[in-house]
């Protein structure tokens, strides 16, 4: 029964996460910007990549027709590029100037265009001097997506070492010597050391990034679990889509007829999806007392925020009561007017998002009563897209589904994001990011849109700072029945 129940999960999760979609392009403009892959869970496997010119509509703008008129114009090599630097890795940057020499077509303004999928996959990070320990459950044995030994960041790895020892990011080299060792083993321990790798560069404190999955064996005869390898592809496939749900996912027509769908097939099956829509969206609370240090922290582990309610000012006695005099309590019919428009303005669509009390302290609704902050607010499950500057955002559903974009902001807040061979002066301003309507007015009830990520389209919120486009959005199937879903639930 245990083995019948798992292959129904696995069944209902597989149907239920195809409304996610789990393909990305990334297109970037010639130059030096940067072209960022990245995945919220999983790892990347790039699927084909271009470096030239197909059509003349991508990064054509203020280009003169001779520029953009050779449409045949390809670099053999770049998939092999960017699967050799991207591959296995949550997050990878480069730049088009890597591949532009030798140069495929002269006089012809090109573009970097790569199409991956997030793979689902254990990553694990290990410091120098260090061991790995990879495991997989009983009768499963170890499959290595990727390995890597250098530093790519100055984040990972980096407690109380020297800054001399983390500077370069630049020399993460691949390594084949985790997938000789552990490929085909149910456990396996590796010490991240200059012993076991080499060392890619001399005075840099390194670290080892693994990326591995863990298989059944292609061939059993005593155990049910055991899949061939073809059902191993088809399992991982169905794994590897994201689980995205409407705002109101519980009585949109779309979850309703899926339920209809599930009914007809098997009991189990309708518990199965029951487990899992439980688990997509979670409810959170975080109260701020009202101070000038204070700082309220939102944040979602899986998914993206989307604020349900938001109080500044008091509603009972208790909150933020310690060591306050009795009439600072007292008016408990105390709020301020727009608190929750503000704070989701500032915070939905984002996986973390901080704000203090001064945000929203806009006038004083209660004079001589001490406030706080109050958001409640859930988890929703979204595709994120992150663009760096002068690349392009793609947005795409499944057929008969329609984009909803939950939040967009252009700016800059962290000195990682999009920084790949950036000067340090481009990267210092992390508080510019402003949210932004027009991603939403573009692509809102699409089926797919495409933005560019620059000043010319979202203004310019810091001069100087090289800047990103974030995106949350969900895809979900319009009011009513999609063309061609009766025949579906047939």
């Amino acid at each position: 029964m245990l083995a019948f129940s798992t292959a129904v999960l696995l069944a209902a999760t597989c149907l239920f996460a195809r409304a996610g979609g789990s393909a990305y392009t990334v297109t970037t403009c010639e130059g030096n910007n940067v072209h960022r892959l990245s995945c919220e869970s999983g790892v990347i496997s790039v699927q084909s990549a271009l470096y030239g010119r197909a059509d003349t509509q991508t990064c054509s703008e203020g280009k003169p027709p001779g520029q953009i008129s050779n449409t045949d114009c390809s670099k053999r090599e770049a998939e092999d590029v960017l699967k050799r630097r991207c591959d296995g890795k949550k997050e990878c940057e480069l730049s088009s100037n890597d591949l532009s020499v030798p140069d495929p077509c002269v006089g012809t303004f090109k573009y970097l265009q790569t199409n991956y999928i997030c793979l689902p996959a254990i990553h694990q990070e290990t410091c120098e001097h260090s061991y790995a320990h990879l495991e997989c459950d009983a009768g499963q044995a170890i499959s290595i997506l990727s390995a890597d030994y250098g530093r790519r960041d100055q984040t990972t790895c980096s407690y109380r070492r020297p800054v001399a020892q983390i500077t370069n990011v630049y020399c993460s080299h691949p390594t084949s010597k985790v997938a000789d060792s552990c490929n085909g083993r149910n456990s396996c321990t590796i010490k991240a050391s200059n012993s076991v790798f080499g060392d890619p560069c001399v005075g840099t404190y390194k670290y080892l990034e693994v990326a591995y999955v863990c298989e059944y064996p292609v061939c059993c005869t005593r155990s049910s679990y055991c899949l061939t390898r073809k059902q191993q592809q088809h399992k991982f496939r169905c794994l590897q889509s994201k689980v995205t749900v409407s705002p109101a996912a519980l009585t949109r027509l779309d979850l309703q007829k899926n339920m209809h769908r599930f009914r007809l097939r098997d009991p189990l099956l309708l518990a199965a999806i029951g487990v899992l829509v439980a688990s997509v969206v979670s409810v959170e609370r975080d109260i701020t007392c009202d101070d000038a240090q204070s700082v309220q922290h939102l944040s979602c582990e899986h998914g993206v925020i989307s604020v349900t309610a938001a109080l500044y000012g008091r509603a009972n006695t208790r909150t933020c009561s310690a060591g306050r005099p009795q009439e600072q309590l007292q008016n408990t019919n105390c709020a301020q007017e727009g608190t929750m428009e503000i704070l989701k303005t500032r915070c939905d669509g984002k996986k973390v998002c901080e704000l203090n009390t001064r945000i929203v302290r806009t006038s004083d609704p209660c004079p001589g009563i001490f406030k706080y902050l109050e958001t409640n607010y859930t988890c929703l499950p979204a595709l994120r897209v992150t663009t760096c500057e002068h690349a392009y955002a793609h947005l795409t559903c499944d057929v008969g589904q329609v984009i909803y974009v939950y939040g967009a902001d252009y700016g800059r807040r962290d000195r990682t994001t999009c920084s790949y061979q950036r000067p340090e002066s481009q990267l210092q301003d992390t508080t510019c990011t402003e949210p932004t309507t027009v991603v939403a007015e573009r692509c809102n009830g699409q089926n797919s849109c495409v933005v560019k990520a620059s000043n010319s389209v979202f203004g310019d919120p810091c001069r100087g700072t090289y800047k990103y486009l974030e995106v949350a959005y969900v895809c979900e199937y319009p009011i009513g029945y999609p063309k061609g879903y009766e025949d579906m639930l047939k």
